[in-house]
């Protein structure tokens, strides 16, 4: 299909400056390509879905790799994902190899995009074919798949882990049973307010924006003025040339082969992606010695991994309806406002959304390696603006698309400022937020599967033991899930007792 027959010049456009907030975002230590597709998600209601998931995928991809710059240049990862980029990338910054060190990131970072951009393209539809028959028994049991995952593989307590997700759930269930139109879990007074349950956008916005915004208050609202920035342009042997991605074609491809895999995993998260690759580029590495001394090798792996999660993750969500990570559960609420459910029969009811998302990943992953690459020296500047000047103008961007999201409804604002909170407390009492918001996501689904599959079944439970072989496998793969969950857990408590010891 051709490509202006799918994006407007429009959605086009709101690509190319989804790319640019993005890696300003990414690129900001504190702010992440989460939190940029939170704030800008209440001015997609008012668009056309081809034009927003121009800009969504846009800040997804910019927020993702614009991380990489502050994890060069201050030894501070930008994104999650882009933990393992400050080993090399830093030291190769002392030593006057900012740039070459910022452009073999950026290289490998469309690499690994694009290489993952073709798995979506060519795997989704296959996944979604396989899924498209499934009766509410399964797709009740995918969804309890997906909790299992998110919750057990998330970082800290696996107990943590589960608990938040289920938290999730019981807050999700607040507001009015469709079936019956019964209130259910609101707080007497509030009747009226909470008939729809707490809407998502306002809590979206809240854990990911508004707490993250205190949590980085809560460590000091100082300009950045004090921080040095050592760039200086490659001369001789510091000079940035293609011909070394020659050299690292194994190991770009196969950072990118494991960081996609991961990003199709729900759960599991960038930073796993970025640690396996890194770990295996040291393990095949002539030179292991030299990671994290300031080695191009790691670099190229840590960042064509992260990359090469994005396209990994959006399969399980265009496929199954499975938000794998906290972005793509933002992703999954913009369908949502959009009246889009995401999940088998996605890609054959909307082709043209489909293809646009094709296309906006192509549009976005090379707008990115243009802007990075060749303005990179603007770009590093970005880590010197003072939080103080960029937290008020977030704070009040939320608000003002929590207010508008329903036509002016202040409960919104409310909402809002409790979920803030919220996100600001939850890390600090062990319950981990992204377990908590696919468990708020995906509660009224398992919900509403879970009684359809009973009323199918005349009351019967065993119907969820004995509906045939794609049933026995979800099962499998849930004990899968919860069985390396236990082993990983396990694993992590001896490690540390180790090293107590």
């Amino acid at each position: 299909m051709p490509l202006f027959e799918v994006l407007t010049p429009l959605s086009i456009g709101l690509c190319f400056f989804g790319v640019f907030i993005g890696i300003i975002m990414g690129a900001i230590p504190g702010m992440t390509a989460t939190m940029a597709i939170a704030i800008f998600l209440p001015i997609t209601y008012a668009m056309d879905m081809i034009d927003s998931i121009g800009l969504l995928i846009g800040l997804y991809v910019g927020g993702i790799s614009g991380g990489l710059v502050p994890a060069v240049l201050l030894n501070i990862p930008g994104t999650p994902s882009s933990l393992c980029t400050t080993f090399d990338g830093y030291p190769m910054t002392k030593k006057g190899e900012g740039e070459k060190a910022l452009k073999v990131g950026i290289t490998a970072s469309i690499i690994g995009g694009f290489f993952s951009l073709t798995i979506l393209y060519f795997f989704a539809p296959i996944l979604s074919s396989v899924a498209i028959d499934f009766s509410s028994v399964e797709k009740f049991l995918i969804i309890v798949f997906a909790l299992t995952v998110i919750a057990a593989i998330s970082k800290g307590s696996m107990l943590a882990g589960i608990f938040s997700g289920l938290l999730g759930i019981f807050v999700s269930l607040i507001g009015t049973f469709m079936d019956n139109n019964t209130m259910r879990l609101v707080p007497p007074g509030f009747e009226d307010e909470l008939v729809y349950g707490f809407s998502l956008l306002p809590v979206l916005i809240g854990l990911f924006a508004i707490g993250q915004l205190l949590q980085e208050a809560e460590e000091g609202m100082k300009a950045a003025s004090h921080q040095k920035v050592d760039f200086q342009k490659g001369r001789g042997q510091n000079r940035f040339k293609f011909s070394f991605f020659l050299k690292q074609k194994i190991n770009v491809v196969r950072s990118a082969i494991l960081g996609t895999f991961i990003g199709i995993l729900p759960g599991v998260g960038g930073s796993a992606a970025s640690i396996t690759a890194y770990s295996q580029a040291k393990n095949f590495s002539k030179h292991p010695e030299r990671f994290g001394d300031g080695e191009p090798e790691g670099l190229v792996a840590s960042e064509a991994a992260n990359n090469g999660l994005i396209g990994g993750a959006l399969i399980p969500l265009l496929s199954l309806g499975i938000p794998g990570d906290s972005t793509t559960a933002i992703l999954i609420g913009a369908f949502i406002l959009q009246g889009i459910e995401v999940g088998p029969l996605f890609i054959t009811s909307n082709p043209d959304l489909w293809s646009g998302i094709i296309f906006a990943l192509v549009i976005a992953n090379i707008v990115m390696f243009l802007m990075m690459f060749f303005a990179i020296k603007y770009f590093a500047k970005i880590v010197l603006i003072p939080k103080y000047i960029i937290f008020p103008i977030i704070v009040v961007a939320c608000v003002v698309g929590s207010y508008a999201i329903n036509n002016g409804i202040m409960f919104d604002v409310w909402t809002l400022l409790l979920f803030g909170l919220l996100g600001y407390i939850f890390p600090k009492i062990g319950i981990q937020i992204p377990s908590f918001l696919i468990g708020f996501i995906l509660g009224m689904q398992a919900e509403k599967y879970f009684i359809d599959s009973l009323k199918g079944s005349g009351g019967d439970l065993t119907v969820f033991f004995t509906n045939g072989p794609a049933a026995i496998v979800i099962w499998v793969l849930i004990f899968g899930s919860v069985g390396y969950a236990i082993f990983d857990n396990q694993k992590s408590k001896n490690k540390s007792e180790q090293k107590a010891a």
